[in-house]
């Protein structure tokens, strides 16, 4: 079924079910804590609104959610951040209005997306590209939201060198994607060759490969030995990161959003201060829905201009089948997995 044809079986708000399915959890665990359960449909407060919900992905901070590791999760719950899907019950400019967002807070301290219907604050609202499938649009929240952050932390300038660490990864490819929109050379560290299809190869020919032993060296190389203005590290492994810290230009920042729990990374400090370089930490889970949906919007012309390649999606998952999809995700997938919500 076209979405076209989805949006236009999108009920009349005075038709709607009393319940819906949704994706449950009553306390933490793996995805066989996962209950896919009728609830009664969420009632939207005041500026607010309800939202049919398309298709949803699962990311790996939604696991982390079910797994306990998220001190802000109390149970029961439905997770969940991305979503797509239309308003059907709000101020009437929204109602029938194809949206798409994501937030730290649903999921997490309201109930989530991984559900036929969702309760949302009118702020958290953003128009869904017209060029992307539900099922598309419901796999680019999270992503692109913390590359975006990062970028904008980082103050990244048009003409200015980026080097994104991990830049297979959802957040990485997104950065790379980010970056070139805004008129950056981009250097992608991936390990091996990238695919052909990524995101990567989408916003860049420049490659290093981090599984060889001489990163710093291709750094180099790739730069005519200046050195970069913006490193996005998504690996955070502590080689890696020193190796991309030494190689700041004068003014550097170096951006992180991952690392393994009692690891460090040593750097001098001296060298460090004296080119003033930054090292700036970015945590997405820390913007509400409504504060996500400004980049949404902001985000839309790229992936309608094509500057941004849709997403490239693994497996989708009807929502009965949630915790086979929780599971996928645990497991490690290339692209993403999406749960779609039927009729």
């Amino acid at each position: 079924m076209t979405d076209a044809a989805l949006a236009g079986k999108a009920p009349a708000a005075s038709t709607l079910p009393p319940q819906a399915p949704a994706l449950r959890f009553a306390a933490f665990g793996g995805p066989e804590m996962l209950a896919c359960q009728e609830m009664p449909l969420p009632v939207p407060g005041a500026e607010e609104v309800l939202v049919r919900v398309r298709a949803a992905s699962v990311n790996p901070s939604d696991v982390k959610n079910l797994a306990g590791r998220m001190r802000q999760t109390v149970p029961p719950r439905t997770p969940g951040r991305d979503f797509s899907g239309i308003v059907v019950r709000g101020p009437a400019e929204w109602q029938g209005v194809e949206v798409w967002g994501t937030g730290g807070d649903i999921g997490f301290t309201r109930d989530g997306s991984h559900a036929r219907y969702l309760a949302l604050p009118v702020a958290a609202l953003a128009r869904k590209p017209a060029n992307l499938s539900f099922e598309q649009a419901g796999a680019v929240g999270v992503n692109y939201v913390t590359a975006w952050i990062g970028l904008d932390y980082a103050q990244l300038k048009p003409g200015e060198t980026l080097l994104v660490l991990g830049a297979t990864g959802g957040v990485g490819g997104a950065a790379c994607g980010i970056g070139a929109a805004r008129g950056c050379t981009v250097i992608a560290a991936v390990r091996g060759a990238a695919p052909a299809d990524s995101a990567a190869r989408h916003a860049t020919q420049r490659f290093i490969d981090v599984t060889r032993d001489d990163v710093a060296a291709q750094i180099a190389a790739a730069t005519g030995g200046r050195g970069v203005d913006v490193v996005y590290d998504c690996v955070g492994k502590p080689a890696l990161t020193e190796a991309a810290l030494a190689a700041l230009t004068f003014g550097g920042r170096m951006i992180v959003i991952a690392g393994t729990p009692g690891e460090q990374v040593k750097f001098e400090l001296i060298p460090f201060y004296r080119r003033e370089c930054r090292l700036l930490g970015v945590d997405s889970l820390k913007r509400s829905a409504a504060a996500c949906a400004p980049m949404m919007e902001a985000l839309r012309p790229g992936f309608e201009s094509g500057a941004y390649p849709a997403p490239i999606l693994a497996e989708t998952y009807d929502l009965a089948r949630g915790a086979e999809a929780y599971a996928a995700v645990a497991r490690g997938t290339r692209g993403r997995v999406v749960l779609t919500m039927a009729d």
